[in-house]
């Protein structure tokens, strides 16, 4: 025989009523925000899918080149060739779109973050388990306030990938700054610096390692957002995936994968040739 447990802690009731007082009561915040990264979207998404499929090639590849080499720049020609090949050329520009845009808003929020972090303890021990349940809660989960906040479409499925790839930034910048070597930041009080020159000309140069292992690290978990996304609206890729799965279509759901995939490797490549480019010219 079950004996029931005589208290019952209704934390999810709770929540439930915080988020209908917020949407009753921040409705215009919520709608203001919606705007702003529905515009940002918009034109990226925009000028993706209006530049000629082989001028964005050309470019790419240029870039893959210019900051990682030869090896690097014709594994992308060859990677974008693909997905051409497999007719996902415009999914797959609206999924960068998507990429991009919740990319740029952790990388907006997750900075400043990490380096408050960095330089406050009490904010950092705060902040620590606020960041554990943000990469560890189903990212399911998310989609509920965000459906509540935002409806349906890109904006709340790009705000909830948000959500799942800010921690790495504020992590990974945090962790840069304070393995920042403490002689090299005395060296620069001793001659006089302040606290923000010591940030900007010591630490965060120094730090930039790190934080561009959080920027790749934040572009590959949001990339494993794209299909859960596309459930409340989000197009690209995780729409074809999820797609497939709603008509058990095997063939189109292998191909959008390589696309994420193709587009995750091809980010990779190029993000760990900006940080060896980096590192390399701190130390000419």
């Amino acid at each position: 025989m079950d004996i029931p447990f005589p208290l019952r802690i209704p934390f999810g009731d709770w929540i439930n009523l915080l988020v209908l007082w917020l949407t009753d009561h921040l409705a215009g915040l919520f709608g203001g925000i919606s705007s702003v990264v529905g515009f940002v979207l918009l034109y990226i998404d925009t000028f993706f899918n209006w530049v000629p499929w082989p001028v964005m090639m050309v470019v790419i590849a240029v870039i893959a080149w210019r900051v990682s080499g030869l090896r690097t720049a014709v594994f992308t020609f060859i990677s974008l060739f693909f997905l051409l090949a497999f007719d996902l050329w415009a999914e797959g520009m609206s999924t960068l779109a998507l990429v991009t845009t919740a990319v740029f808003i952790s990388v907006l929020f997750g900075l400043p973050l990490g380096i408050l972090a960095a330089k406050n303890d009490r904010f950092d021990t705060v902040l620590k388990p606020i960041l554990d349940g943000m990469q560890t809660i189903p990212s399911f989960v998310y989609l509920i306030p965000a459906i509540m906040f935002f409806g349906i479409g890109n904006v709340p499925g790009i705000l909830a990938t948000v959500v799942f790839s800010l921690p790495p930034m504020v992590r990974l910048t945090n962790l840069g700054i304070r393995q920042v070597n403490r002689d090299v930041v005395e060296a620069g009080r001793a001659y006089g610096a302040t606290s923000r020159q010591l940030l900007w000309k010591i630490q965060l140069p120094l730090a930039m390692p790190s934080i561009m292992t959080g920027v790749n690290q934040t572009v590959m978990m949001a990339l494993s957002m794209v299909v859960v996304a596309a459930m409340i609206g989000a197009g690209g890729l995780g729409y074809k995936i999820l797609y497939s799965i709603q008509r058990v279509d095997l063939a189109i759901g292998i191909e959008a994968g390589i696309g994420i995939l193709i587009i995750a490797m091809v980010l990779d490549r190029i993000l760990q040739g900006i940080t060896r480019t980096e590192e390399k010219s701190r130390f000419q």
